[in-house]
């Protein structure tokens, strides 16, 4: 799985709509809020979305090489296997699991992680069902260096805690695409970043999930870092169109979408219909990801 990490082209897909973000999921899947009554109906409804997005045959193709889970679809079948097993067995995709639980009120310019009650035991659980890695968000909204200093403490901190557990931490302090001072935010967040790398200890290693910067290549001192497994791409609301033409200028930088991958996608269509819209999505985040100018 590291390996397959490290080298290989392709793209992460995002599958990791959470509580806050799931009604507008579905409603944009095709699926009305008075569909469900309740909170387990809501998630069963999501549930068979993302199956049915990893059992389709487009999802098979090998462009997608990493997967991010929700912790409910972790715990949940797809073909008779647990989630994590079908993707590694079936697919070669390296499973990972979301583990924040939200953010608290912006302060300082920026949104920190909420506690993580119960981590040590959720990652032994993620360990145990084959997970490879987690991936954890916190939001930046202005060039603040005090802030953006304790998101990137926050995150190297946890991080510590999972890669303890053995599972690669994905981190994923982004930066939001309103941001007034957008690339100066960029440039105090890599400075940061930066320096917490250096600090690692020797074979300790990170993945990092990063807006698509303002200057093309910004993070490559990043991608470069013998302390980075790989630097991978949020579309962090830009159309699918614009992500992608963004990215194919950040060379060694590959996707991980998730608005940008599944919002063409609806329940009603026929499953040829389903699987040509995903493959279509799939091969236009594979082409930015591999094919750079």
């Amino acid at each position: 799985m590291l390996a397959r990490m490290a080298k290989d082209p392709g793209f992460i897909a995002a599958l990791d709509q959470s509580g806050g973000s799931t009604p507008g999921a579905l409603r944009q899947y095709g699926i009305p809020d008075d569909a469900y009554s309740n909170e387990a109906e809501m998630f069963r409804l999501m549930h068979e979305m993302r199956v049915r997005i990893i059992t389709s045959n487009a999802f098979a193709q090998h462009k997608v090489i990493g997967a991010i889970l929700f912790e409910a679809t972790m715990d949940g079948q797809a073909n008779g296997k647990s989630v994590p097993a079908f993707l590694w067995q079936d697919r070669k995709i390296v499973p990972f699991l979301k583990v924040d639980k939200g953010l608290v009120d912006e302060k300082d310019g920026v949104r920190l992680m909420k506690p993580i009650p119960g981590l040590e035991a959720l990652l032994e659980r993620a360990k145990s069902l084959g997970v490879f890695g987690t991936k954890m968000r916190s939001v930046i909204g202005h060039n603040s260096p005090t802030g953006i200093a304790a998101i990137v403490e926050q995150q190297f901190e946890y991080g510590a805690t999972i890669d303890a557990s053995g599972l690669m931490p994905i981190l994923e302090p982004e930066v939001l695409i309103t941001t007034q001072d957008k690339a100066g935010a960029e440039a105090t967040l890599r400075t940061e970043i930066a320096k917490r790398l250096d600090a690692l200890p020797a074979g300790r290693q990170v993945m990092l999930k990063l807006t698509i910067p303002e200057v093309p290549d910004f993070y490559r001192p990043l991608i470069e870092h013998p302390r980075v497994v790989r630097v991978v791409a949020l579309s962090g609301g830009y159309s699918r169109t614009e992500a992608c033409q963004k990215l194919t200028e950040n060379h060694g930088m590959i996707a991980s979408f998730s608005r940008a991958l599944i919002n063409d996608l609806k329940q009603q269509m026929s499953d040829a219909e389903f699987d040509a819209t995903l493959g279509a999505a799939i091969d236009e985040i594979y082409a930015a990801s591999t094919q750079k100018k």
